[in-house]
């Protein structure tokens, strides 16, 4: 009988990098940007998870924020230059992906930009053709000057507004009234206001690489690989991994949360608190060697295993030191809430508060 074939594919913002490209673009190109990225992503998380609004995905918080950075003047030109010199790697970030990549195929599924991903691939030197992220040329996006005054106008009332406080088990009726009336002005501006200018077919064309994307992404190398869901490591870290996740995780491979929040958390096989990256490669290692019920068993135990127990021998470093300050999880609905709260915590303490923070 062949030996399965394994297959190991990763988000790309927090397992990879620290950064939230998307974010820092905002926060770069557009006067209070910061506030505006974070107030739209809280109403991305509502949309997708909890109006569940039909037919929208998790992550287009990246397709909202564009006709704000195109009306301040942003190019792809400037985006690419900035992401490439704004790269910060999550230690052994590289180490990880060459030793997995020299094992199995490897592939990474982002809801970054494609400016953002490609500038990363060079850094870290991993082929672009493995990867799945969002499609955008901004310089194909021509605003007249009525439209961006208009755009400029409803950014600077955004953020004016109270930001949303969003919850994953939240109902529209646990909103404040001061919520809900947000919610709807921010209805009124996407799907009225905004939706009506003469540039927004351009930019509701844009699909973002993010929700049931990512789980179609995950089948489209299954089936170029020859391979099963059973065969996969899947590692996410937030509410735009959710849906990789649970495919994964129902088919029987490896879902891990690694420094996720509550929405990648909940539906995770594993949470993984790290701040170094090679806890992947032991883990994967195992998965491989072991088979995911074996794994399961003993995955809060796991980092005080010797790495040869579990298949590796030889590596650029001793990875015991580095394997040993993970904390690794396994959540059940009795301590679920315990674990995101402590998984969250963690988050920020690595990339930082405010990116943290985000959905």
């Amino acid at each position: 009988m062949a030996e399965p074939k394994h297959l190991f594919v990763t988000d790309c913002e927090g397992p990879i990098s620290k950064n939230d490209n998307a974010f820092e673009v905002a926060k770069e190109f557009i006067p209070q940007g910061e506030r505006l990225f974070t107030q739209l992503s809280r109403y991305d998380d509502v949309l997708a998870y909890v109006l569940k609004r039909g037919g929208y995905d998790a992550g287009n918080t990246l397709k909202l924020i564009v006709p704000f950075l195109r009306s301040y003047g942003a190019t792809d030109a400037m985006i690419r230059a900035y992401s490439e010199r704004n790269i910060t790697l999550m230690p052994s970030a590289i180490d990880t992906l060459q030793y997995l990549s020299a094992k199995m195929p490897s592939y990474i599924i982002s809801t970054s930009y494609r400016h953002y991903v490609e500038a990363l691939c060079s850094a870290i030197r991993f082929p672009f053709q493995n990867t799945y992220c969002t499609e955008l040329a901004f310089d194909a996006i021509s605003l007249s000057e009525a439209e961006e005054t208009a755009i400029k106008r409803f950014g600077q009332e955004i953020c004016e507004m109270p930001l949303l406080e969003v919850d994953i088990t939240q109902q529209m009726s646990d909103f404040s009234l001061e919520e809900q009336q947000v919610i709807a002005r921010l209805d009124s501006i996407f799907g009225e206001e905004i939706a009506q200018m003469p540039s927004s077919d351009v930019v509701s064309s844009i699909q973002v690489m993010g929700g049931r994307q990512k789980a179609t992404a995950v089948r489209q190398i299954i089936t170029e690989t020859r391979s099963e869901i059973s065969d996969v490591v899947y590692v996410g870290d937030s509410i735009t991994d959710v849906e990789a996740l649970r495919l994964v995780k129902a088919g029987g491979g490896l879902a891990v949360s690694f420094n996720g929040n509550a929405f990648a958390v909940e539906v995770a096989d594993l949470v993984v608190l790290s701040k170094d990256t090679s806890v992947m490669v032991a883990l994967t290692q195992a998965f491989h060697n072991w088979g995911r019920g074996r794994l399961l068993e003993i995955a809060e135990d796991f980092p005080t295993l010797d790495p040869q127990e579990y298949g590796i021998n030889r590596l650029t470093k001793d990875l015991r030191p580095l394997i040993q300050t993970s904390v690794i999880r396994r959540p059940n609905p009795a301590n679920v809430q315990k674990i995101a709260q402590e998984s969250s915590s963690f988050r920020k303490s690595v990339r930082g508060i405010k990116i943290g923070d985000l959905g």
